[in-house]
């Protein structure tokens, strides 16, 4: 199955210092079975803010080995679906969180996050986290 990685997740990875060798092993291993996969807002978050344009494009180029998941007005939909779902149980969340919460629903993917608020979500909306 694959695995939808969170901007969490990939910035304590890209740290120049990371003191979390787990989450570093554990994507590791991901990725060398090939079961990551990103979405545009993943991808926009993770570049954005880096003021040296050579480690932008390094970035930029080591983020596309992965496989984009295209997203479509599905998606948008039940990211606002999930969203008014979490809401109307006292969970807030951003508009992006419901993103990847949509995505990993409708193409069927695993989130790998450290953001503590996706197992909020995950008790009133379908998904699986790694």
């Amino acid at each position: 199955m694959k695995v939808l990685v969170d901007t969490c997740v990939w910035s304590k990875v890209l740290r120049y210092k990371s003191s979390d060798l787990a989450t570093a092993e554990k994507i590791k291993e991901l990725i060398k079975k090939d079961t990551v996969v990103m979405i545009g807002p993943i991808r926009q978050e993770l570049l954005s803010g880096i003021s040296n344009i050579s480690q932008f494009n390094k970035l930029k180029e080591v983020l596309s080995a992965f496989e984009d998941i295209p997203l479509e007005s599905k998606h948008f939909v039940k990211a606002a679906e999930f969203s008014t779902i979490c809401r109307k149980n006292g969970i807030q969340g951003s508009t992006i969180d419901f993103l990847i919460c949509a995505a990993a629903n409708i193409q069927n993917l695993i989130i790998f996050t450290t953001d503590k608020d996706f197992e909020n979500y995950k008790k009133y909306v379908p998904i699986k986290l790694l």
